[in-house]
């Protein structure tokens, strides 16, 4: 008489699959997908790595040789659809996933395409090293990391060549910005500033016109272009400007909206002005 089977226990269902994933490994399949520490969902990896993630984010950040990525995640239909064709050619180690396996670690509402990277930020630049640009956005404690993300690939659409921020009260570098610019954060100088108002007037020692853009400014957008090197000063939404970078810039001005509304998220009124003083520069 046999003995009756015992049930099984979710201990050795966890180990059944550990064997399997074992056969597959050996047999040449896919690395499956193996969280190196339990993470709540949108918590930043502890080591001091950033994670990125979203389609173009991600294939910017690759193609960045500035980037140094640790490892990423990616299903087959991302890698497919960001041509790459032989994932092992990659400098860095890329797990083979289910969508599933990246909402655990973003969380479900990030919308990360089925692709996501954990890398080394982004070092700031000093002021010292902005590049021969004549056109710069300031952003004076802007703290929205979708906003911020918004201006940038604005700034990069435009082409604007870097993004000035203040040390203190500047969102850091993290998924939610790099999504919210769409890969433009890996084309664009971020410089770094400790004081706004000894930055501006660096900008003024270089040749630039600083144009701060206030909805009461006294002057309309378009009647203080002038120069051949223009920084767009921008604000916070709901305080604006602060009363010492009002001071500071070389002109105030409104952008002139005949509509009932008078005032834009500062991630679009970066846009229209972008596309102004780009239109300016080039003539």
């Amino acid at each position: 008489m046999s003995k009756p089977e015992k049930p099984r226990t979710a201990k050795d269902t966890h180990y059944a699959k550990l064997r399997r994933a074992h056969r597959d490994e050996k047999a040449g399949g896919p690395r499956p997908f193996r969280p190196r520490q339990p993470v709540k969902p949108g918590d930043p990896p502890s080591d001091g790595l950033v994670r990125l993630y979203g389609l173009h984010t991600v294939r910017a950040a690759i193609d960045n040789p500035r980037r140094k990525i640790a490892r990423m995640l990616a299903t087959r239909n991302a890698l497919e659809r960001m041509d790459i064709a032989d994932p092992t050619s990659l400098p860095f180690p890329v797990e083979i996933v289910e969508p599933r396996d990246i909402d655990r670690i973003t969380g479900s509402d990030a919308v990360h395409q089925g692709a996501l990277v954990e890398a080394q930020p982004l070092e700031p630049k000093a002021l010292a090293e902005l590049a021969d640009t004549p056109l710069v956005v300031v952003l004076d404690q802007v703290t929205d990391p979708h906003n911020v993300g918004a201006v940038i690939r604005s700034a990069v659409a435009f082409g604007a060549g870097a993004l000035i921020v203040t040390a203190r009260h500047s969102p850091q570098e993290s998924g939610v910005l790099a999504k919210a610019a769409s890969g433009a954060l890996e084309h664009l100088d971020l410089i770094e500033v400790r004081n706004l108002a000894e930055a501006l007037n660096e900008l003024h020692e270089a040749g630039f016109r600083t144009i701060g853009l206030d909805s009461e400014g006294p002057s309309t957008f378009e009647d203080t272009l002038s120069g051949d090197r223009i920084a767009l000063v921008l604000g916070a939404e709901g305080k604006g400007l602060r009363q010492k970078t009002r001071e500071t810039v070389t002109a105030l001005a409104r952008l002139d909206m005949p509509g009932p509304i008078h005032s834009l998220n500062v991630s679009n009124a970066a846009a229209v002005s972008l596309y102004a003083a780009g239109r300016h520069l080039r003539r």
